[in-house]
């Protein structure tokens, strides 16, 4: 903040509008822009990841792992995303905290006592006296984790989409070759299946960029916690008193949410024109005519 902004109430116009722009609760909105880009960057690799060993559990030839990767898929694609989005994180933070109760308190007292979830001091996380940034942290990741999780399921039953529609005398005819089941694997489905896989996972990287106010909801100061509170009326108790401004403020979401969907279907272009070159796909041959003309 400016040395001038010190005393709002003496300032007006554009001065006060600059200082109020520049306010200390302002500078935390700007940066919570940086956690949803944080959770973006974060999850979708790790959700990619998840999605991409369920895949391949649910190809699998041994049957319980099978059965792991179709039972993964269907009950996260069959519940309501915002249960597994408050259930994750509180099933992960007890889960966590059980465990270390187990092994560093003394204590022989059950953590279940009635309706209480009750652990010993040095097993609570993050620790009463770990700094704020530890309980942010913390938090954040519990969130990465319940994205990470919810989409994965998601990005699974893309990527097992797009395997199977690899055509199968392909595979056959590397398995005649000579290749290994895990060399047909590697080399002709997998460069493949991402032919097929672009258009599903383009849909859910656009859903998983609406879905990231849902971090309000988990607790954490995100752009649609800062908008609201900056937005709201204000009161003598704020040092910018102002009217009920919530329409500009989430105007501005709005504009930052279509923005950033916008330079995602650029990138999706370019990248599905990429691995389209040369595939026999619609897209492909599309490509390929347009390069002979």
């Amino acid at each position: 903040m400016f040395a001038h902004c010190s005393d709002p109430a003496s300032l007006e116009g554009l001065s006060w509008l600059m200082c109020y722009l520049t306010s200390s609760t302002h500078l935390q909105f700007y940066a919570s822009f940086g956690t949803v880009l944080a959770l973006l960057a974060i999850t979708a690799p790790i959700a990619l990841l998840f999605g991409f060993g369920g895949a391949m559990a649910a190809r699998s030839g041994f049957a319980p792992l099978r059965l792991f990767g179709k039972t993964y898929t269907a009950m996260v694609r069959g519940i309501p995303d915002i249960i597994f989005f408050l259930f994750v994180p509180i099933a992960l933070d007890q889960g966590l905290e059980w465990m270390r109760h187990k092994v560093l308190c003394d204590s022989d007292a059950p953590v279940r006592q009635g309706n209480d979830f009750i652990v010993c001091a040095a097993a609570k996380l993050p620790l009463s006296n770990s700094p704020e940034w530890v309980h942010q942290a913390y938090g954040f990741t519990t969130a990465v984790v319940a994205f990470a999780v919810v989409f994965g399921a998601f990005a699974a039953n893309v990527l097992y989409g797009a395997m199977q529609a690899v055509p199968r005398a392909q595979l056959e005819t590397a398995e005649a070759y000579g290749m290994s089941p895990r060399q047909v694997n590697r080399r002709v489905l997998i460069p493949q299946m991402w032919t097929y896989a672009i258009p599903g996972l383009s849909n859910l990287w656009m859903i998983l960029i609406k879905a990231t106010p849902l971090l309000f909801i988990l607790g954490i100061e995100d752009i649609v916690y800062w908008a609201r509170e900056l937005g709201g009326t204000k009161t003598s108790a704020f040092a910018y008193p102002h009217p009920d401004w919530r329409l500009y403020y989430f105007l501005f979401l709005l504009v930052f949410y279509l923005f950033m969907t916008w330079i995602s279907e650029k990138i999706i272009h370019r990248l599905t024109g990429r691995l389209s070159r040369g595939q026999a796909t619609l897209a492909g041959e599309a490509l390929r005519k347009a390069g002979t003309t």
